[in-house]
């Protein structure tokens, strides 16, 4: 067994139930799990194989990134100017040139941007499989750069002939998708505590599946224990389809094939109503919000200080990196405040209640009580900014909320499950030069077709 100490901490944002901030703090981990937290003094006595000066850093616990689709790294700054339909339908030809190569590679490219962002746990919504990519490149993918996953098992079954949004080459039949997802369910899925990957069910959306495979995804993840997870309500098409298509709204739509519940979470929701807020907030439905996506395909401002008061869970997300185009989930936090105060006011949303939902908030929409606070018995994911450099000049009278407030900066220091993945600002997983040189390669072969 081995053991870290973090001392003279500059401030510990333990984002655990008291919210305590504590300054000189402390930090003690023994293998992969939080055993002490406190004051630089009353851990005095405590001795470790490994002992770190935390003075020069805001401490507090790895971000959770709720909605992704790590492949869209291949394909930033395509459909500039379209809204969510337009711009998948331009979007679809190309991806249907992915392979298993493109996946692995694109996905880590994206952790690598998540991770130094300070992402420490990140869910990825992969539904598209054209050629010979499988859920398991990305997987393979999360287990060389060290990040806490949840891999999502996305699926599109309803293509243009049948009414859906995709083009038919890139649907799969519904037993496919059943089949597979079982597969990877069994192969993969890890229920224990401190897991470092799960597998979610994971349609795509009401536009490129049926009625039926939703309401078969449910009755299959609840049958093994895991979660769901799609898209819903992003934009008025989304609704007006929904409405056209099934004759409900997206919420109650989701209700009427049993997709709320505590074991739910949806991407967007930037047009739900009062009623069906109040719906998801009863029935501990989740919600990923993803503020830079949805202003980059004006899909709508999410009413989140609504959910958040109806005691929805939300987490945040950064979404596909094409239509963000980015993956920095702190920045995430930063845009999830000032569009709440664009919307609500200057007292719609704290900086403080952003970090929440970016540490707490996407524990909780992902299901998990073992990470997102800095407590003992919780998992060593932790994050370390340096306070004595650029983006925190001036703001010393609240270096925390500077997190959110001023220029997002890049993390100097990540532990995920206790071991380090980034040490004075460089992630020790992988060679990055050449993962962006590889990666470049494979997105200019993708786009030209080659």
């Amino acid at each position: 067994m081995s053991t870290l100490l973090i001392n003279h901490i500059h401030t510990l944002a333990t984002m655990d139930d008291s919210r305590r901030e504590i300054h000189d703090g402390a930090l003690l981990i023994r293998d992969q799990v939080i055993e002490a937290v406190g004051t630089t003094a009353e851990l005095a006595a405590v001795t470790a194989d490994t002992v770190i000066d935390g003075s020069r850093y805001i401490i507090m616990p790895g971000l959770v990134n709720t909605h992704h689709h790590m492949y869209q790294t291949l394909t930033r700054c395509l459909a500039q100017d379209s809204e969510l339909f337009g711009w998948l339908k331009t979007l679809y030809p190309i991806w249907s040139r992915l392979t298993g190569e493109a996946i692995y590679v694109s996905a880590k490219l994206a952790m690598a941007e998540l991770m130094l962002s300070g992402c420490t746990t990140s869910s990825d919504h992969l539904y598209i499989f054209p050629n010979d990519a499988r859920l398991d490149d990305e997987i393979r993918a999360a287990g060389e750069m060290g990040i806490r996953f949840h891999a999502a098992r996305g699926s599109m079954s309803v293509g243009e002939s049948q009414g859906g949004l995709p083009p038919d080459r890139v649907v799969e039949t519904e037993e496919a998708i059943l089949q597979d997802t079982r597969r990877v369910i069994e192969q993969y899925h890890d229920a224990g505590r401190y897991a470092m990957l799960r597998i979610a069910v994971a349609p795509c959306s009401p536009f490129s599946v049926s009625r039926d495979l939703m309401r078969e995804a449910a009755s299959l993840a609840r049958s093994y224990g895991v979660s769901l997870h799609t898209h819903l309500a992003e934009n008025d098409n989304d609704v007006s389809y929904s409405l056209e298509t099934f004759g409900y709204r997206p919420g109650d739509y989701a209700e009427d094939v049993g997709w709320v519940g505590d074991d739910v979470w949806h991407a967007h929701c930037v047009k739900l109503d009062d009623r069906e807020i109040g719906l998801f907030g009863r029935t501990g439905t989740g919600v990923c919000h993803c503020p830079g996506s949805n202003m980059r395909l004006a899909s709508g401002i999410a009413p989140i200080r609504m959910m958040l008061d109806a005691r929805v869970k939300v987490g945040l997300g950064v979404d596909g990196s094409a239509s963000n185009d980015g993956g920095h989930l702190l920045n995430e936090a930063r845009q999830a405040m000032l569009l709440a105060r664009v919307d609500g006011g200057p007292a719609a949303m704290t900086a403080r209640e952003s970090l929440w939902m970016a540490t707490r908030g996407g524990a909780a929409v992902l299901g998990r009580d073992d990470i997102g606070a800095l407590a003992p018995g919780m998992a060593a994911d932790f994050i370390g900014y340096r306070v004595d450099t650029i983006p925190f000049a001036g703001a010393m009278s609240d270096q925390l909320a500077a997190l959110v407030f001023c220029a997002s900066p890049t993390v100097d220091l990540s532990f995920i499950n206790g071991r380090q993945v980034i040490r004075e600002g460089h992630l020790l997983t992988v060679d990055a030069p050449m993962l962006v040189e590889q990666h470049n390669a494979l997105s200019q072969r993708l786009i030209n077709g080659d």
